[in-house]
């Protein structure tokens, strides 16, 4: 239902999953695993995948920090968009890569979750996107020493009040690794 008009495609966005983003992760493996696996669930299904990395002072690009993780390989096709900011179309090239593609509906995955994600998210649909946020594909690490919540508690949150997101002519919410569809059903 996205409000972009000309643009049914779906994609895959894979935000941040680098090894120094991730490093310290609440359920590192698990999520990284979920996301392996919708990455090659939607290459079979001829979906775009687009990645996402980070930098800045903490983070700095070329790194072993700020490589993607060794458990995730963007095919050469796919496109990688570098950020600086939070929110992944800001100062970036994804709008007119996600143009490109035809997509007005995104499927989102990473880290993390308290920073990126959000921010990503909320800068989707701001733009028109429909954008649903994968429940058990996203983490955090652990904040709690500077006053957020436990990265369960902020993982959990961040599901429950993205399930209940909503604007005129665009689609939010959650879903679970197992119940994603990339395509909707006619």
């Amino acid at each position: 239902m996205t409000t972009i008009e000309n643009r049914p495609n779906t994609a895959l966005l894979v935000i941040d999953v680098q090894n120094g983003v991730v490093a310290l992760a609440h359920q590192r493996d698990s999520v990284v695993a979920n996301v392996a696996g919708l990455v090659e669930r939607a290459r079979q299904e001829q979906i775009p995948v687009v990645w996402v990395q980070h930098s800045d002072e903490g983070l700095l690009r070329g790194s072993d920090e700020w490589r993607i993780v060794p458990e995730l390989t963007p095919a050469e096709a796919e496109p990688l968009i570098e950020k600086n900011y939070g929110d992944s179309f800001e100062d970036t090239s994804l709008e007119s890569v996600l143009s490109d593609l035809g997509v007005g509906r995104l499927i989102v995955v990473g880290a993390q979750t308290d920073a990126c994600v959000r921010s990503t998210l909320h800068g989707a649909l701001a733009r028109g996107y429909d954008a649903t946020l994968v429940s058990d594909a996203h983490t955090t690490e652990d904040q709690s020493a500077w006053g957020a919540p436990p990265p369960a508690q902020v993982i959990a949150h961040t599901n429950l009040y993205w399930s209940y997101q909503t604007a005129p002519g665009r689609t939010a919410g959650t879903v679970e690794t197992k119940d994603v569809y990339f395509r909707t059903p006619s």
